[in-house]
């Protein structure tokens, strides 16, 4: 199954970054992966009549930097009887300076405590909202509490066809990438996998408002149709995925399959809140070779929604429009 590599934890050392340091910790062990922890600190500005990048500045910034650097070892001390880690202080905007840390680096998952304690206050334009709509890797962002294992895991995959050709495959590609993701998670987690798929009859939907008289035998065998349009397509999924070599996981983990009627934006949010999901793995983003293309409505409702942590996830190709030049 899929396995995270190279890991950027990001903690914050004036919050309670425990539950962050210790999935990041068990995620690196468990796949034997290299783990990097990173705090961000802003740029410090001259004072009046002083210009930016002058000695006194300068001073500053280091000192303020290697004072961040030193709390984040005397915090993490204990961890270093577990595993090996490195630590490094970034200076600017913290989204913009994790996602460069990801592009020089070559970071495979960025883990974090989302930016506001309230999980449901998280606004637009917000840190984490931008990290979920332009960082090149995984974002997996880790709710506020104890730290525990995950019990149960949703995987929310769209298996519908109906897009234009240019986006079908990295649509392809993204499902699937989520499925395995998630397995890979429930089996070193030992939690359940759930996996879910919203669906909408379109047919019986432009039938009603069309005011064409279709009788209601007939309207049901249509919507019919289309579910099993949509549960054939999940069905296909979840075996190409087991079918591959290495990717054994699903049969051992007998996911619970959930084909919901109705839109995702309420359902998905629904279902995670009825079985207690401990982590949902979504998709945000489904076009390719557009940078910072930006999150669908769909996958920003559905956030919003959700109280447990997340794991968002690009599609192969994904362009960031960050970059590294100041």
């Amino acid at each position: 199954m899929q396995r995270f590599k190279d890991i950027l934890c990001v903690l914050e050392t004036a919050m309670s970054c425990k539950p962050v340091m210790e999935r990041a910790t068990t995620l690196a062990e468990n796949n034997q992966a290299n783990l990097t922890v990173v705090d961000v600190v802003e740029h410090v500005t001259a004072g009046i009549g002083m210009p930016d990048g002058g000695p006194i500045s300068a001073d500053l910034q280091a000192a303020l930097v290697s004072a961040r650097a030193q709390e984040l070892e005397k915090m993490l001390e204990p961890y270093r009887t577990r595993i090996t880690f490195q630590i490094r202080v970034l200076v600017g905007v913290p989204f913009l300076e994790i996602i460069r840390e990801v592009l020089r680096s070559g970071h495979d998952l960025v883990i974090k405590s989302p930016e506001r304690r309230d999980w449901l206050e998280r606004l637009l334009g917000s840190e984490d909202m931008h990290l979920l709509r332009k960082c090149p890797c995984p974002v997996w962002l880790i709710k506020p509490g104890k730290h525990k294992p995950y019990r149960r895991i949703l995987a929310a995959v769209d298996v519908g066809d109906a897009y234009p050709e240019e986006e079908l495959a990295s649509r392809r590609a993204l499902r699937r990438q989520i499925l395995e993701m998630a397995s890979s998670l429930a089996l070193s987690e030992f939690a359940e996998l759930h996996v879910v798929h919203a669906w909408e009859p379109i047919t019986e939907h432009a039938l009603h408002h069309a005011f064409i008289h279709t009788p209601e035998e007939k309207l049901a065998v249509s919507v019919e149709q289309v579910r099993q349009q949509h549960a054939a397509s999940l069905d296909a999924l979840l075996h190409a995925v087991t079918g591959d070599p290495g990717q054994d996981a699903l049969d051992y983990l007998e996911p619970r399959v959930h084909l919901v009627r109705g839109s995702a934006r309420k359902e998905i949010p629904a279902l995670a809140k009825q079985i207690g999901a401990d982590l949902v793995v979504m998709g945000t983003v489904a076009r390719t070779g557009v940078p910072g293309f930006i999150m669908g409505n769909t996958a920003e409702t559905i956030l919003y929604q959700i109280d447990c942590s997340v794991l968002a996830i690009k599609p192969p190709g994904f362009t960031t429009p960050v970059t590294l030049a100041e």
